[in-house]
């Protein structure tokens, strides 16, 4: 775990404040949206560049753990999602659709460092990685249309537009450089090397962007992210519950168990921010909602980990 990922928390919440306080500029507050999407957008590219998509049939060497992964992320959690939603956000739609994008994107890099630090099968995390990635592009414009109801809040073609923008052109992107560098391993090794701490830059400069244009909200709307914290935790709460109560069912290993945990509890939000940012550009309040999740996530996952450890010590 290099520097930047232990300090990941800490270095978004002072994306948060440097952007608040370059805010102030009235020449920064007015052109910072203009380069949010373009890093949002270099983030993912770099971020799928690290990815081993071309490996995604090994998940389904392990088909009782593949397909339990998926059934919890991708059934289960969208449904418990919706109703934690329902019942704590329905009153503000903003916070209920940007509670719902970032509960249904499973993560797909970092939270490998915790299954490692906690134990766990890192390479069937790895495996399952690429899966959990492409399953998400695919689904998660449909969890929106579904979940939004007859509001009109959430519009097709704009939905569209924006997963073509930030998703499929740097995952396109991604997957032909790499189609490039194929023979080139002492390039790819370079270019991996080189690249591993970009992401994190990437998406703290985008954060203090969407703070520097549109920080006021969340100064104007702070009782909204206390209140979005409880269904935040009461999702990671619940499952973890869930998926430790489900692997023992399920007789997995103990290193399997713990992967289970880890991939379904830790959540993809520059995904989710990159959508918000482009689908709803008139509601900046739903990207600022999604940036509370990394705030909270880190330090749940490393809680986590310790839990792991501590019970599974002496087995």
């Amino acid at each position: 775990m290099n520097l930047l990922e232990k300090m990941y928390t800490l270095i978004i919440l002072l994306s948060v404040i440097t952007g608040l306080a370059l805010g102030n500029v009235d020449l920064i507050r007015l052109n910072a949206e203009s380069i949010i999407v373009p890093l949002l957008a270099a983030m993912l590219y770099i971020t799928f560049l690290q990815i081993p998509v071309e490996e995604i049939m090994k998940a389904f060497k392990n088909v009782k753990f593949t397909y339990t992964s998926i059934a919890i992320n991708f059934l289960w959690t969208p449904i418990y999602a919706w109703i934690l939603a329902w019942i704590f956000l329905g009153d503000n739609y903003a916070l209920y659709i940007g509670f719902i994008m970032l509960m249904v994107t499973p993560c797909t890099d970092w939270y490998l460092i915790f299954t490692g630090m906690a134990k766990g099968n890192v390479a069937l995390s790895t495996a399952i990685l690429p899966l959990n990635l492409i399953l998400q592009l695919v689904l998660l414009p449909v969890y929106l249309l579904i979940f939004s109801g007859m509001s009109g809040f959430v519009k097709p073609a704009s939905l569209g537009e924006s997963i073509f923008t930030v998703l499929f052109i740097p995952f396109a992107l991604a997957f032909f450089t790499k189609l490039v560098m194929r023979n080139r391993q002492q390039l790819k090794d370079r270019l991996t090397s080189i690249s591993g701490r970009l992401p994190i830059i990437f998406l703290s400069l985008a954060i203090a962007a969407i703070f520097a244009s549109h920080g006021q909200l969340l100064l104007d709307n702070l009782e909204l992210m206390w209140k979005i914290s409880v269904p935040v935790f009461l999702f990671f709460i619940i499952n973890f519950l869930i998926s430790q109560y489900t692997g023992k069912l399920l007789n997995f290993s103990i290193p399997d168990r713990v992967s289970l945990s880890l991939t379904t509890l830790a959540r993809n939000s520059p995904i989710a921010i990159a959508i918000a940012m482009t689908a709803f550009p008139d509601n900046p309040l739903i990207a600022l909602t999604l940036v509370i999740g990394p705030l909270l996530e880190l330090p749940v996952l490393a809680v986590v980990s310790s839990i792991l450890i501590s019970l599974f010590r002496k087995k």
